[in-house]
């Protein structure tokens, strides 16, 4: 089964990654300090992989696509790991920090990579989960150039969109299309996962949110 990032990593990682700022907005908060390997899920070309390590933590990646993990391995000399987030080669309790970028919009099933990272944390252990707003970024939301949003009424139409009228022709969504969940959803699938939530938050950076993030603790 082709990644779906395959064949786009070099252009996903020069515009998207290469001269991004070095924290993403209150992800080192969220993490909080800490030390030992840190299981990023999903990893991509290694955007958050400073953000680990300045959190006193070490590097082990996990992608499904190779050409992803091939610009990865510039970033880290860490291991890093080919495999499907929804089913992770990892024994139970092998790792006391877990984190997923910007995934939730393309796997799947959510909720199986999030009951994934709960069976491989330790008792204890932190998740960091960071992404996509469900409400206000998403395939039922147009970007204005004003800064407003205007919402389809298509926000409960869960599951794979592809190309859209208003999608950017150059933009990732129109290369691999997006996977949608409501807000109701997204909370359900973490409830599920039996990870115990600790705090919640809308990183800063536009007047309306445009990511959802959470710290969560393995019970």
């Amino acid at each position: 089964m082709r990644a779906r990032y395959d064949g786009l990593a070099e252009w996903y990682d020069e515009r998207f990654v290469a001269d991004a700022p070095p924290h993403q907005p209150g992800l080192l908060e969220l993490l909080g300090p800490g030390s030992g390997p840190c299981l990023d899920i999903g990893c991509g070309t290694g955007r958050n992989f400073d953000s680990i390590r300045a959190s006193g933590r070490s590097v082990v990646g996990l992608d499904f696509s190779i050409d992803q993990l091939g610009r990865a391995r510039l970033r880290t000399d860490g291991s890093l790991l080919h495999g499907d987030a929804a089913a992770l080669p990892f024994a139970d309790a092998s790792f006391d920090t877990a984190i997923t970028m910007w995934i939730s919009t393309d796997v799947d099933d959510f909720g199986a990579v999030l009951r994934e990272a709960a069976r491989v944390l330790r008792p204890g252990g932190v998740f960091v989960t960071y992404g996509v707003h469900p409400c206000f970024n998403g395939p039922h939301v147009v970007y204005e150039e004003d800064g407003r949003r205007t919402v389809h009424p298509t926000y409960r139409q869960t599951g794979w969109h592809t190309d859209l009228p208003w999608w950017a022709e150059d933009g990732i969504r129109r290369r691999i299309g997006m996977s949608h969940l409501t807000l109701a959803d997204y909370l359900n699938a973490v409830i599920r996962s039996g990870l115990r939530v600790e705090y919640f938050e809308e990183p800063a950076g536009q007047d309306i949110p445009h990511a959802l993030a959470l710290r969560a603790r393995k019970p």
